[in-house]
């Protein structure tokens, strides 16, 4: 079963539309620039509304390690998502599982790439754009060989529309959608989020 994974949420009202329609994980952003961003008392607030075999993960970039262990102490992530140019060595000092993304275009070596971080629970794919982060867009699921050596987390431009045929094709072991379920940047649809987990559903049992 593909797991479901709703990312940058900031309200409490998106977190309990996101638990309602039966998602697997939540993502709290802690990248300032990101109009997803949360403070620490609200990423407490919206970590405390999961309920138990629902995770929550935070994701970072390029932050500095002191700042990383700041917010374990304050907030009850279950995990860890590293979007910068974070190397092995780093993600795992925080003893806490970690997912790493990969930014994904031509001539992008992600057998490689996922050899440089064994400690990782799974890769994440991601479109390539200059800023971090996907930015809504999709990428050319071709680039995605068949061997890699972690389990697989697809993002990258992923809606109700396209999901059930990425898992279909990928069969990745979990998709991670943030703009794809907005009625806004930063602000989450309820009728989008539940389209797109009955989506996700409905291609991971064929």
């Amino acid at each position: 079963m593909t797991r479901i994974k709703i990312c940058g949420l900031t309200r409490d009202e998106d977190m309990r539309a996101a638990i309602d329609a039966g998602a697997d994980a939540m993502g709290l952003v802690f990248f300032p620039p990101s109009p997803r961003f949360v403070d620490l008392d609200r990423a407490e607030r919206l970590a405390r509304l999961a309920p138990p075999f629902v995770s929550v993960i935070g994701l970072f970039v390029n932050a500095k390690a002191c700042c990383v262990r700041e917010t374990l102490s304050a907030v009850p992530l279950h995990g860890l998502q590293f979007h910068g140019d974070e190397d092995e060595a780093y993600c795992r000092q925080f003893d806490r599982p970690y997912i790493k993304a990969a930014r994904i275009r031509p001539g992008f070596d992600l057998l490689q790439y996922a050899a440089e971080f064994p400690s990782a629970q799974a890769i994440l794919v991601d479109a390539f754009v200059e800023a971090y982060g996907g930015g809504g867009r999709t990428f050319d699921w071709d680039l995605i060989p068949s061997a890699v050596s972690k389990p697989l987390v697809l993002s990258g431009g992923l809606d109700a529309g396209n999901v059930g045929e990425a898992i279909a094709r990928l069969r990745p072991a979990a998709v991670d959608v943030s703009s794809g379920v907005e009625s806004a940047r930063g602000v989450k649809d309820a009728a989008r989020i539940r389209a797109f987990i009955a989506a996700a559903r409905a291609a991971a049992i064929d």
